[in-house]
C-alpha cells in the first residue's frame, strides 16, 4: 500500500470527527479511559499536522484547502474551525489541570498492575515521561497554532481567551520540561556487575578479551563522559561525581518518571521542580526513544524561529538539548561498536538488566536513525540500518506468515511489558507495568526517516519497499467497526494468515496511543516527500553523458546553418539549445530533470536529421 500522507491524515480526521463529535460536544478517551497521556495523543492526531504542515493549517479561515473543509463540514464553516480547536485546547487543559491549576501528568489508565490486586489511586496519579513528553510537543503545537490564530481574531473577548490559554499552555510546557529534566538518568556499574557484563556481552562482537572491548569502550564514549560530567549538573548532581570515576561503565537516557536520586531545579517556580521522585535511576530505551521524540519538537529550527519559549523555558531548552545531543551521540556510539559486526546487528538487543527484545533491537535502531538525521549520514551506516529493519520486519512478522502460536505475534498483541521498577514502593501497592504494542509505527516512521537521509538507490529502493509492506499491516489493523478508520486492532494483521490463532478482537473504541503514532508516521512521510529527489551519482554521470552526446550532436547541426538561415529548422535548433542549456543548469542539482531535458533535445535533433533524410530522398 502507497503511504499517501494528504490522503491518510485526512481520512484520520475525518475518522476523528465522525467518533469524537456529537455535534455539540467532543468525547475524549477511546479504548482506555481518560488520562494526560491519552488526552494530549488525541489532540495531537488532529493539531500535530496542522502546524507541521501548511497544506492542513486551520488557523487562517482564508487558507484552508478545500479537502479540509470538506472534513471539517460537520463542525460548520471554515470561520467556525479556528475556534473549535480553541474549545479543544482550553478543554484539554481543564481536564488536565489540578484545582489549583497546576498540571497533571499522570499515566491513569495507562498504568497497568503486574499482580492480580490492581494500582491504587496514589499509584495511577504518578507522573510519567510520556506525558511530559507529548504534552511538550502538544503544547509547542498549541502556542503555535493560538500565535497564529490571535493574528486573524479581533480584539475582544476571544483574544482575551487565546491570551489566557496561551498562558497556561505555557505553564504546562514548562512544567514538562522540568519533568524531563529530572527523568534523565546516568546510569554507572562496575564491569564485573551483573550489569557490566550483559552490556559487554553486547558489544563484543569480535571475540575480544575483555580488557580490550574495555578500552575501547572508554576511547569511544570518552567525549559523552567528559560532557556528562561538565554540562548536566543540573538535576544530576550524583550522577556527575560517579563518572568521574573511569573505571564505572555508564548508560544514559530517561527513566519512566522523576528520577529517586533527582535533585530539584532551583529555578523553576513550579511544584514539580522539586516534587520527589520514586523511578529507578536506570534508563529505559521506551521511554528515552518518547523523550528524544519530544525534545526534538523542541531543539528543531523551525521551533526556534516562532520564538515561543520565555528566558526560563530557554534555559529548560538548553539543558534538553544537551541531553538530546549526548544520549543520541551514546547509544549511535554503542550501537555501531567496534571494528565488524555491529552490536545492533547481532539481533535481538540485550539490556544491561539482561532483558532481551526484538522491539529492543527496533528502539536502538530508532535512536540510531535519530542521531543519523541530527548528523551527516554515511552511506555504509544507513546500508546497514537497511538490513536491520528488514530483519526486524521479517522477525516482527510483517513480511513474513506468523507460524500457529506465533510468539512473534505478541510484539503488537499484547505487546512487550516494561516493569516500572519504584511503583512498587508507593502506597503500597504492585508494581506497575507499561504495555508498548508500537512495534509496526516505529518501524515505518524510522524506515521513512531512513529513506529521507539516503543516496543509495538500492537501500531506498529497499527501504519505500518495506515502508509500504509495513503499512499494508498497518492497514489491516485499522477498526472496521465503531471508529472505522482510526487504530487499533493488532488481530486484523494476522487473523486471515492460515495456521495463525489469532482472530481480530472485533475492537470498536479507538486506541489514540496507536493513531496518534500513525499521525507521526505519515508527517514523516510528507517531509520524505518533500525533500528534492536524491541526484543519484550514477543518473547523474548517465545524465552527463548523455547530454554530451546531444551537445555534439547539436555542434553537429549548427554546421550546416547559415547565419542568414531563418527557417523553421533554425527555430527548432533554438528550442534544442534551449533544452541543452536547462540540462546543463540542472544537471548537478536534479539529474533526472537534466536527463529530461537532454532526452528532449536528442529526440528533436533525431526529428531534423528524419526531415533532412526525408527532403534528400525526394529531391
Amino acid at each position: 500500500m502507497r503511504i499517501q500522507p494528504r490522503e491518510q491524515i485526512l481520512g484520520i480526521w475525518k475518522a476523528m470527527i465522525d467518533a469524537c463529535w456529537d455535534g455539540e460536544q467532543w468525547q475524549w478517551g477511546g479504548i482506555r479511559s481518560v488520562n494526560s497521556i491519552s488526552d494530549s495523543e488525541q489532540l495531537l492526531c488532529l493539531l500535530y499536522p496542522a502546524t507541521e504542515i501548511d497544506v492542513f493549517a486551520l488557523h487562517d479561515p482564508d487558507r484552508i484547502e478545500k479537502d479540509v473543509q470538506a472534513v471539517f463540514e460537520p463542525i460548520g464553516g471554515t470561520t467556525r474551525i479556528g475556534a473549535f480547536v480553541v474549545s479543544l485546547l482550553a478543554s484539554y487543559i481543564e481536564n488536565n489541570s489540578a484545582a489549583d491549576g497546576q498540571p497533571i501528568f499522570a499515566g491513569g489508565s495507562y498504568l497497568r498492575s503486574s499482580e492480580g490486586r490492581p494500582a491504587t489511586d496514589v499509584q495511577q496519579r504518578l507522573d510519567i515521561v510520556d506525558s511530559y513528553s507529548m504534552s511538550l510537543t502538544l503544547c509547542m503545537a498549541g502556542l503555535r497554532f493560538l500565535r497564529d490564530y490571535r493574528a486573524r481574531v479581533r480584539p475582544g473577548a476571544s483574544t482575551a481567551q487565546i491570551e489566557e490559554l496561551s498562558a497556561r499552555l505555557s505553564d504546562r510546557l514548562t512544567a514538562a520540561m522540568t519533568g524531563l529534566v529530572r527523568s534523565f538518568v546516568v546510569n554507572t556499574f562496575r564491569p564485573a556487575s551483573s550489569e557490566g557484563q550483559a552490556i559487554l556481552r553486547m558489544l563484543n562482537q569480535s571475540g575480544n578479551t575483555e580488557r580490550t572491548v574495555l578500552a575501547g569502550i572508554r576511547t569511544g564514549l570518552a567525549r559523552v563522559r567528559a560532557r556528562l560530567r561538565s554540562d548536566i549538573a543540573l538535576g544530576q548532581e550524583k550522577a556527575v561525581e560517579e563518572l568521574e570515576d573511569d573505571s564505572l561503565l555508564f548508560e544514559c537516557g530517561w527513566t519512566w518518571g522523576i528520577a529517586k536520586d533527582a535533585s530539584p531545579v532551583d529555578f523553576v517556580p513550579t511544584p514539580i521542580a522539586d516534587t520527589p521522585g520514586v523511578a529507578q535511576s536506570r534508563p529505559y530505551l521506551y521511554f528515552t526513544v518518547v523523550a528524544l521524540d519530544g525534545i526534538n519538537d523542541l531543539v528543531s529550527p523551525r521551533a526556534g524561529e516562532l520564538g515561543l519559549l520565555d528566558e526560563t523555558q530557554h534555559r529548560l531548552a538548553q539543558a534538553l538539548r544537551t541531553r538530546w545531543e549526548l544520549t543520541q551521540r551514546y547509544w549511535s556510539n554503542v550501537a555501531r561498536f567496534g571494528e565488524g559486526r555491529w552490536p545492533l546487528e547481532d539481533i535481538p538487543w540485550e539490556t544491561s538488566d539482561g532483558e532481551q527484545s526484538d522491539y529492543y533491537s527496533l528502539i536502538v535502531s530508532a535512536v540510531l536513525i535519530q542521531d543519523l538525521v541530527a548528523r551527516t549520514a554515511s552511506d555504509d551506516d544507513l546500508t546497514r540500518a537497511v538490513a536491520i529493519f528488514d530483519e526486524l520486519a521479517g522477525r516482527g512478522r510483517i513480511i513474513r506468515r506468523p507460524m500457529r502460536g506465533d510468539p512473534a505475534v505478541q510484539l503488537h498483541q499484547p505487546g512487550v511489558l516494561l516493569a516500572l521498577r519504584g511503583t512498587e514502593e508507593v502506597d503500597s501497592g504492585p508494581q506497575l507495568q507499561w504495555q508498548v504494542s508500537d512495534f509496526a509505527a516505529v518501524l515505518l516512521k524510522r524506515m521513512m526517516q531512513a529513506a529521507r537521509l539516503s543516496n543509495n538507490v538500492a537501500a531506498r529502493d529497499k527501504l519505500m519497499e518495506l515502508s509500504k509492506a509495513t503499512m499494508d499491516h498497518l492497514n489491516a489493523r485499522m477498526l472496521r467497526e465503531g471508529a472505522i478508520g482510526l487504530w487499533d486492532d493488532p488481530g486484523g494483521a494476522f487473523a486471515d494468515h492460515p495456521g495463525s490463532d489469532d482472530q481480530s478482537s472485533g475492537e470498536t473504541r479507538p486506541s489514540w496511543y496507536m493513531t496518534e503514532r500513525m499521525i507521526e508516521c505519515f508527517v514523516v512521510a510528507d517531509r520524505t516527500y518533500r525533500e528534492p529527489p536524491p541526484n543519484w551519482p550514477d543518473l547523474q554521470s548517465m545524465a552527463r553523458i548523455m547530454l554530451n552526446t546531444a551537445e555534439h550532436r547539436f555542434d553537429q547541426e549548427m554546421l550546416g546553418v547559415r547565419i542568414d538561415d531563418y527557417s523553421d529548422n533554425r527555430e527548432a535548433l533554438y528550442g534544442v539549445e534551449r533544452h541543452i542549456d536547462e540540462a546543463r543548469r540542472l544537471i548537478r542539482e536534479d539529474a533526472a530533470t537534466a536527463f529530461v531535458h537532454t532526452l528532449d533535445a536528442l529526440r528533436e535533433l533525431d526529428e531534423l536529421a528524419a526531415g533532412r533524410r526525408d527532403a534528400t530522398r525526394n529531391m
